[in-house]
């Protein structure tokens, strides 16, 4: 999250005013992430968070704020979006597509245990199957074709030994498309950003409740697997600098366990579940390399470093996973 966009505090008490949310408390700008605005909006009513949309358009919205909506409605804890008066969830703030939802409780955690990465493992099987009836279609539109267009934009950028590794697995990962296992994948809608820092936790950290996904802006229809090795390849990996982006096999059996324990992974995701781990892991390297080098403008914006993908994608390729 970042701030493209300033939001006074005049329009922010209009737009309350719109969504008969109350009296403006404060408005507060959201450091971190690199996509919309986003801003912590507390009024007389309750806790908010306005979003104002940098890149997606008027049209490709709907895919996403209706799709929370529907998972909410199915008791899957995600912000909500706030209607206005016409019943519509889709808003234009300084002339930008807007969106206000529920302030989640509690917090993020970095430094997650087994216990969060079961929690997680669950909440997101219960997401995917509770997502199969959702009638919007969007593809990920950081899938493969983008991954196509992307990777010559930032080769310039490249090491030698950088350069053959991203186009080798981009390779690997085109070939992998084609398989018959790949056709059989159970696909739905996907979150595909599922990071540490897009999950609340409430409660002591022996005992974390849950509280909700968040930051759905880069979902889409997507093979459930792919959902599943991009939240993996942040919850079960080693963050401390001596082993960064080393697989931990502890907290992924747990996070697995968790998640068949709802929905049993099939015979095709068993099969590609070491090239799926490889295919989250370029896809954010990929997008790092090109925010941090081709960045734009924002008064609050830490772009990420990219080589941490890099290391997680040598480390799935050079020490795979089997199930």
């Amino acid at each position: 999250m970042a701030v493209f966009t300033e939001v006074s505090d005049s329009t922010a008490q209009d737009l309350l005013t719109q969504l008969k949310l109350g009296e403006l408390v404060e408005l507060q700008g959201i450091q971190g992430g690199i996509e919309n605005t986003n801003y912590f909006l507390t009024s007389s009513d309750g806790a908010y968070v306005l979003t104002l949309f940098e890149r997606l358009t008027h049209a490709q919205l709907p895919f996403y704020l209706y799709l929370m909506k529907h998972l909410a409605e199915r008791g899957i804890p995600v912000p909500d979006p706030v209607s206005d008066s016409n019943g519509d969830i889709l808003l234009t703030v300084q002339g930008k597509p807007a969106a206000v939802v529920n302030r989640l409780r509690g917090q993020s955690e970095l430094a997650p245990s087994p216990t969060h990465c079961a929690a997680v493992g669950d909440m997101l099987a219960r997401m995917h199957l509770a997502g199969r009836d959702f009638a919007r279609e969007q593809p990920n539109l950081r899938g493969l074709d983008w991954w196509e267009q992307t990777v010559p934009v930032v080769l310039p950028f490249l090491e030698a030994s950088q350069s053959t590794l991203i186009q080798a697995e981009l390779a690997f990962q085109r070939h992998t498309a084609t398989a018959s296992a790949f056709a059989a994948l159970p696909r739905g809608p996907v979150h595909a950003d599922l990071f540490r820092d897009n999950v609340m936790f409430d409660g002591p950290p022996q005992l974390p409740e849950l509280t909700g996904f968040f930051d759905f802006y880069f979902a889409g229809v997507d093979s459930w697997l792919f959902d599943l090795a991009v939240c993996i390849n942040d919850w079960c990996i080693h963050h401390d600098a001596s082993n960064e982006g080393r697989h931990d096999p502890t907290k992924m059996q747990a996070l697995l366990d968790a998640y068949q324990t709802v929905r049993p992974l099939t015979g095709a995701e068993r099969q590609l579940f070491n090239p799926m781990l490889r295919a989250g892991a370029l896809r954010f390297w990929i997008s790092r390399l090109w925010d941090f080098h081709l960045p734009r403008e924002a008064s609050m914006l830490q772009a990420h470093d990219p080589t941490h993908f890099e290391r997680v994608l040598r480390e799935r390729v050079t020490q795979p996973v089997h199930l």
